[in-house]
């Protein structure tokens, strides 16, 4: 068509770099609703973890606000997210820095 003008598109810079290599790391938070036996059982149920293991991070949890529970690829945090979501407890996913 004469008359018109290429238009330029620059490609929006999302700020944000994933690296494929990295792993995706499940995080709890802390929160005033479940109980730490609670908590600790989910851990025992969901991961397999001892009760050792378990009472450890349900520690961290209460004490340090967070915990990481669980890594690995994005397709698994989506689901020991959504697992956790299931049990009530509040949590959520982010690429491991």
């Amino acid at each position: 068509m004469p008359g018109v003008a290429p238009v330029e598109v620059d490609q929006p810079d999302l700020g944000e770099v994933v690296d494929p290599d990295l792993p995706w790391i499940v995080i709890v938070w802390n929160d005033p609703i479940n109980l730490m036996s609670y908590v600790t059982l989910v851990f025992q149920q969901l991961f397999g973890y001892s009760h050792e293991k378990a009472t450890e991070l349900m520690l961290d949890v209460h004490h340090k606000g967070k915990a990481v529970v669980s890594s690995g690829t994005r397709e698994k945090a989506e689901l020991d997210v959504f697992r956790l979501h299931e049990k009530g407890l509040w949590a959520t996913m982010q690429q491991d820095a």
